[in-house]
């Protein structure tokens, strides 16, 4: 089953709500299609880079991405997955997100190849899991209006980004937790904004909003200072900045894990194999995994939700980028019912273009 095409579109795509986080406002994302054709079947992926995380510019994913830059992939074997994805951390080092757009297509393409979802296929099962839909940095109103938007539309779990104003971070979630009862998961991410201080402060002060886990609350240089964190503290830290790939999970555990929780995207590690290295590493140590994601297509939600669902570590899932989109350039992948995902019974990734 070898690759006889490859084609590479890109896609400027707005948002449908511009959102705020601790360092940064967005209103519109890139997104560049890849699809790798063999006989008549078709498998795709997508890039969404994040310089501010991985130092992957536009420029950069473009250019990894050119069509003469992959013509390597050309005559390759997809049975071959294995092999030509090692090669692929080799060859795109510094851009996770354009080798996340290649990966995913692959896995796509020998999906449908095999006739079988992709999440059967690594192993798992169709099953749904909640996902967690986020909240920019508003105000309380702003917060509480947005809030109420999305558990109208069937969502139990909300992110909510802090970390500008330690104080009315507390003052957000308090007036949250009013409107929503105890069975509606409130989950956080400050974006690397709090200290060490901070992040004990903010803990202590929340206890009772029954807060599921902080994502990131210390700049990624910090390791060790994470580590002087309250052993209860860290069990509730997600990394996500802090974790790029294999080689940062393996810091992170160390001789013993300095948090409890691994944030995995696709566009940082460099797509599902990568991805699965992490779970491997978190399910042997005892770290449970959050999978996330950038503003991207359903195509990376997909993959990221089918890599999800094969490992046994994880329990959270943050694939809500496809939402924010005004528009995408597939459809299927999965179904979205009183705010779980659940993958398609289909060869794949179960998308189509529209």
């Amino acid at each position: 089953m070898k690759i006889a095409e490859i084609r590479v579109r890109e896609e400027e795509i707005p948002l449908t709500r511009p959102y705020t986080i601790a360092n940064a406002s967005y209103d519109r994302v890139t997104n560049f299609v890849v699809e790798l054709r063999a006989g008549r079947l078709r498998g795709m992926g997508v890039a969404s880079q994040d310089d501010e995380v991985t130092g992957e510019t536009v420029e950069m994913c473009r250019q990894a991405l050119d069509v003469d830059a992959l013509e390597w992939l050309a005559g390759r074997d997809v049975r071959e997955i294995q092999s030509i994805c090692r090669e692929l951390g080799k060859r795109m080092k510094k851009t996770p997100a354009a080798r996340a757009a290649v990966d995913i297509a692959l896995h796509d393409l020998l999906g449908r190849y095999l006739e079988m979802p992709l999440v059967k296929l690594l192993g798992g099962e169709l099953r749904g899991m909640p996902t967690s839909i986020t909240i920019g940095i508003e105000d309380v109103e702003s917060t509480l209006e947005e809030a109420r938007e999305y558990l109208g539309r069937g969502f139990r779990r909300i992110k909510v980004k802090l970390g500008r104003d330690l104080e009315e971070d507390v003052e957000r979630l308090e007036r949250l937790r009013e409107i929503c009862d105890r069975e509606i998961g409130i989950r956080v991410d400050a974006n690397r904004g709090y200290t060490v201080e901070q992040t004990i402060d903010f803990v202590e002060r929340t206890l009772d909003l029954d807060i599921e886990l902080i994502e990131q609350p210390l700049p990624v240089g910090w390791p060790e200072r994470m580590a002087e964190l309250p052993e209860e503290v860290r069990g509730k830290l997600a990394a996500d900045e802090s974790l790029l790939d294999e080689g940062d999970a393996l810091r992170l555990i160390g001789e013993r894990p300095i948090c409890g929780i691994f944030n995995i995207k696709l566009m940082k590690c460099g797509g599902i194999w990568s991805g699965l290295r992490i779970a491997t590493l978190a399910e042997t140590s005892g770290v449970e995994l959050m999978w996330g994601c950038m503003d991207e297509s359903i195509i990376g939600i997909s993959g990221a939700l089918h890599a999800a669902l094969a490992s046994p570590a994880t329990r959270y899932l943050d694939l809500d980028g496809s939402f924010d989109l005004a528009r995408d350039v597939v459809s299927g992948g999965f179904e979205l019912r009183e705010g779980c995902l659940y993958p398609l019974d289909e060869p794949g990734l179960g998308i189509e273009l529209v």
